[in-house]
């Protein structure tokens, strides 16, 4: 039986596509979730499909599957694919070029199996999962949440942005409100950028994700009084934004305490009355814990439900946590892992395994199917910036291997 072969061309063809989608000047794209030009790129997937001769099937949280009928409408099937929608001002290849690899991959099976020399005992799905970055609306991962069964649709329907829009109302302003059944695969690949410097820094070329790592995402208030900022004295004043500043301090300062790797931040507040003549009389912090340990990650909350106790006060203020998202470390499937090492190996790919700190849609569909996310480098490992950059030959690679481990599931 003759192996599909990647029609490169059609690869780069496809990358500078959706690329241009709500492109920047600094070389990015700003495709928030559900937004216009969200529902650009969208409309453009929805043509790639077509012109690959697949089915389109919307389901109601609108996640978009493209489904190429190898082997009948009884038959399983096998996903790939990641996600369009981008920071603000994010890079080009962060969760596009896992769905253009899907594409790319799906564009050489079909034409091998078009001319009879590829005879699958599945379907192949591409698949665009919905608001993977938790930009617009949190949290991050709705659409795999949703399928996956975490997140009942209800909920993530009444979920807001930071206008009041809900997701609901925004799916429906741009036309991908789906009713349709979405397929539950066998195996689900995805191809991802690194977002990291291990394999640029390792000079290996595929990364597999061996796990993940655990998150903790925490929104939190600081709660102070609105006051003048010229007359009111400093020892009067109850300044929301210092306490904050108290509160990300020692947040900061856990990093070096913890038996294990932490990472933290504070990636996004919202500070009211927002006024520069106005002290902050609320502050609204979005803060992240992440460890690959379960115990380290624990014990960062408690330390966290710690700090707000007692950092506020230096200001005068008090402390309050409104809402907390847990998402436990663990482990992508084996068999997968030596799947794709094997399928690197027999095209002279070095790789190294790694574990994602990164949240991906292949996390959720763990709990769904055999699933795995793989990597290709990140030059810098630069990500969420205009200049990410993955090389055109790293690119390349990456598309081969799904397409080699697709093909291997596709006749399994």
């Amino acid at each position: 039986m003759t192996h599909p072969v990647l029609d490169r061309d059609l690869l780069h063809r496809l990358m500078d596509g959706i690329s241009a989608v709500a492109a920047t000047p600094e070389g990015g794209v700003n495709r928030p979730a559900l937004t216009h030009e969200d529902a650009q790129a969208r409309d453009w997937l929805r043509q790639r499909f077509d012109d690959l001769g697949m089915r389109t099937v919307i389901d109601p949280i609108g996640n978009m599957f493209g489904i190429l009928d190898l082997a009948g409408a009884d038959a399983p099937c096998v996903m790939t694919g990641s996600h369009l929608d981008s920071q603000p001002f994010g890079g080009r290849f962060d969760g596009a070029y896992g769905v253009v690899a899907g594409l790319a991959a799906a564009a050489a099976i079909r034409e091998a199996h078009t001319k009879g020399v590829f005879k699958a005992t599945a379907n192949l799905v591409v698949c665009n999962w919905t608001n993977e970055e938790g930009a617009r609306f949190q949290p991050a991962l709705i659409g795999s949440s949703v399928y996956e069964g975490s997140l009942p649709l209800a909920d993530a329907y009444a979920l807001m942005d930071a206008s009041g829009i809900t997701v609901r109302s925004a799916l429906e302003a741009i036309g991908y409100i789906g009713d349709g059944v979405a397929p539950r695969p066998k195996a689900y690949v995805e191809m991802h950028v690194e977002c990291a410097p291990e394999l640029e820094h390792s000079g290996k070329t595929i990364g597999p994700f061996a796990g993940y790592w655990g998150a903790t995402k925490i929104r939190a208030a600081v709660r102070g009084m609105q006051a003048h900022t010229g007359p009111t004295p400093m020892e009067r004043r109850r300044d929301a934004l210092l306490g904050a500043a108290y509160v990300m301090t020692e947040l900061r300062a856990l990093v070096g305490r913890a038996a294990d790797v932490l990472h933290t931040s504070v990636g996004r507040i919202e500070a009211y009355p927002n006024s520069p003549n106005c002290v902050c009389s609320d502050v609204i912090m979005f803060v992240e814990l992440r460890a690959r340990n379960q115990v380290v990650l624990e014990w960062a909350e408690r330390e966290f439900r710690g700090i707000m106790e007692r950092a506020p006060a230096k200001a005068q203020t008090t402390g309050e946590i409104l809402h907390i998202e847990y998402r436990r470390a663990g482990d992508f499937d084996k068999g997968l892992l030596d799947l794709v090492e094997r399928v690197s190996a027999e095209q002279g790919f070095e790789t190294m395994r790694l574990h994602t700190i990164a949240g991906h849609d292949g996390i959720r569909m763990a709990n769904v199917c055999p699933s795995i996310v793989v990597a290709i480098k990140s030059i810098g490992g630069i990500c969420h910036h205009s200049t990410e950059y993955s090389e055109p030959h790293d690119v390349e690679a990456g598309a081969n291997v799904l397409l080699g481990c697709l093909r291997s599931l596709l006749l399994t």
